[in-house]
């Protein structure tokens, strides 16, 4: 069962439409030296994945030869996973599966084909969004462009499998808020204010694609109990194409040729197809 590589980038794909929601903040300042309080000077706060600790740590790094006194720019946002857990409120049949058509542009064959594949597994990805800034001000401006649009929850499309175009709604849900002042020394170290907020994603996970042929023939033979004349009857359905010249049976693509579906009966052990009606 194991052992069947198969990689969709599930994890990455929603991470990456996590980080996209938030990399437009922007946070405004008075220009210092301009006496009109309406003058401000905008800046877009950038983020990056991470650990929020990485970013401290080059804050207080000493300057080097190479590094002459150059220090990173906050406010800035960093995220990064913290944990992953199956979703059990999600779940649905495990052995019922998903089918859909190819693009005209993914076909390798003439043959016509579909794809199938097992309904997904649900799971959640705890991520944690740490935003760091030197001042109060800062901070607040970017918790409240973000608390407004979580009630407690955003949705975000994204196009989980390439080779099907499956697209899904994940659910980024807002769990909690937490706030740390890291001051520590006197006053000539660097103050960095950290506001910490916990999302859960509400991912899926899906297994292989199997690629399979249409069924263009359909052949069915069941037996009857009757005592005098006991018999086998023979049902058959074929599609059969309409156009001119034909096209072969397994040629036929059903979005642009015309076809029809042949159905016959017979009783194959006797030549009497009167008996049972099916002349």
């Amino acid at each position: 069962m194991l052992g069947r590589y198969f990689y969709h980038q599930i994890f990455r794909k929603s991470i990456i439409a996590f980080g996209s929601v938030f990399n437009n903040i922007v946070v405004k300042r008075k220009v210092p030296g301009v006496k009109e309080q309406s003058t401000l000077e905008s800046f877009k706060v950038p983020i990056q994945y991470g650990p929020y600790q990485k970013y401290l740590a080059m804050i207080a790094a000493e300057p080097t030869p190479e590094r002459q006194g150059v220090q990173i720019t906050l406010p800035r946002m960093s995220f990064e996973i913290k944990g992953l857990s199956y979703d059990g409120s999600r779940k649905v049949s495990p052995t019922t599966f998903m089918k859909s058509l190819p693009t005209e542009d993914s076909v390798q064959t003439k043959k016509p084909v579909q794809y199938k594949q097992y309904m997904p597994v649900p799971y959640n990805l705890q991520v944690e969004l740490s935003i760091l800034s030197k001042n109060q001000d800062d901070g607040l401006q970017i918790i409240e462009q973000i608390l407004p649009y979580f009630h407690p929850s955003v949705n975000v499309s994204i196009e989980i499998i390439d080779e099907t175009h499956e697209e899904r709604d994940i659910a980024i849900v807002l769990d909690g808020v937490n706030y740390t002042d890291d001051y520590e020394g006197d006053y000539s170290q660097r103050r960095t204010l950290i506001w910490t907020l916990n999302f859960t994603v509400k991912t899926y996970l899906f297994g292989p694609i199997d690629v399979e042929k249409d069924i263009r023939k359909v052949t069915i033979d069941y037996r009857t109990d009757i005592v005098r004349r006991p018999a086998e009857l023979r049902y058959s359905a074929e599609v059969e194409s309409t156009d001119e010249p034909p096209i072969p049976r397994d040629e036929i693509n059903p979005r642009v040729d015309s076809y029809r579906v042949v159905e016959t009966f017979e009783d194959i052990y006797s030549d009497d197809q009167d008996f049972f009606g099916l002349s």
